[in-house]
């Protein structure tokens, strides 16, 4: 299979990390791209925060050094701020991709019109695409959007969101195959994806249970999709990328890459130590502890031994920890194809603000949309 182009870009594999908050940060784009070849996304910041200058979302904007082609994920409701963020990321930042966030479930998010509720407000989407692809077109940098399928099953929204994206110039849409309400729960709905495609002519980029290399491979295969969003799958699992880019370069059916314990002894020592590079050892050895249980989910590591490095706090301790680790230990085979990170169960209402369905324009009297909400001043 060939890469992936958006607008001018090439992505030589086409596969995408998705921004995940508190996760794709710098130190892990890097462990990531150190593994294979792909578009590496920032966690995803407020448009708002970026504006403004919130010293937190500014924190968040940082690149590793061998980083050279820079992308970012943008979350707005407001297509005024959302345009300013994206001339600055383009502008002072050296961005080379911007992605839009419309899928985001969580509540505090879809309360305020955000997220993956926004693309129920036509209008109001279409408005906001047409401000970022404005404010990017004089560098050259693309702009994508990520979207869900829809609020739920009587609320849906994927094909109308990739008809206003390729008529707004939107380069590419990527679609994880579940509604808001499911959240991370269930089965993504692929055939959701392969009826996007049919629909539109700019790429589409498929989302959902990939958790290896042999699904990205069957996604492709089964939906025409131009290429795939990883997400949850590479959590603990940073070689998946080295399976994917080999997988879609001789395109075969997608090898599983099995590391026994020591190297993935070898993976996490290198991720903490590149987390402390990016923040300094204390707040990177902190930043470390959440991905401990998805680097050892199925090996035998004792509970006393898994709480020691949940609490780690320099590389010192965690190098006497992870030595106690038996390294010949096999990569446990019951784990491959298995969900990775939150689940979680479908919610009953998705959380919307009030008189939300009443109408699907969102642009108001004044044609302006949402007012991004005060405390949208930070990052993620």
């Amino acid at each position: 299979m060939t890469g992936l182009r958006l607008g001018t870009l090439e992505v030589p594999t086409p596969v995408v990390l998705a921004p995940m908050a508190g996760i794709t940060n710098a130190a892990y784009r890097r462990l990531c791209a150190e593994h294979g070849a792909g578009l590496y996304v920032c966690e995803m910041i407020t448009s708002r925060g970026l504006v403004e200058g919130d010293e937190t979302t500014k924190r968040m904007l940082v690149f590793d050094e061998l980083e050279t082609v820079r992308s970012v994920q943008l979350y707005g409701t407001d297509p005024t701020y959302v345009g300013q963020a994206t001339k600055i990321l383009c502008e002072e930042y050296g961005v080379a991709h911007v992605d839009l966030n419309f899928g985001c479930p969580v509540p505090k998010v879809t309360r305020k019109g955000g997220g993956g509720a926004l693309p129920w407000k036509r209008n109001l989407l279409g408005r906001i695409l047409e401000e970022a692809v404005a404010a990017a077109a004089p560098y050259d940098v693309p702009v994508t959007m990520k979207t869900r399928k829809g609020l739920d099953d009587d609320h849906l929204t994927y094909l109308d969101a990739g008809r206003i994206a390729q008529e707004s110039g939107v380069a590419a849409i990527a679609l994880h195959g579940r509604t808001v309400a499911q959240a991370y729960s269930g089965q993504a709905d692929w055939d959701a994806i392969a009826e996007l495609v049919a629909h539109v002519d700019i790429p589409v980029l498929g989302n959902g249970d990939i958790w290896e290399a042999a699904d990205a491979v069957r996604m492709v295969e089964q939906t025409g999709a131009a290429g795939v969003v990883v997400g949850r799958g590479c959590l603990g699992r940073p070689w998946l990328f080295r399976d994917l880019a080999a997988a879609f370069a001789d395109g075969g059916p997608g090898e599983t890459t099995l590391p026994n314990l020591g190297e993935v002894r070898a993976m996490m020592r290198r991720h903490a130590e590149l987390l402390c590079e990016h923040m300094g050892e204390e707040r990177g050895c902190k930043e470390f502890r959440k991905h401990v249980t998805w680097y050892l989910k199925g090996f035998r590591a004792g509970g006393e031994l898994r709480r020691s490095l949940g609490l780690v706090d320099s590389l010192a301790a965690l190098d006497d920890l992870l030595a106690v680790l038996d390294p010949d230990e096999p990569f446990p085979a019951s784990e491959l194809g298995a969900p990775r990170g939150r689940q979680g169960a479908p919610r009953h209402k998705v959380v919307l603000p009030e008189g939300w369905l009443d109408d699907t324009d969102g642009l108001g009297e004044d044609g302006c949309g949402l007012l991004e909400d005060v405390s949208e001043t930070t990052g993620g």
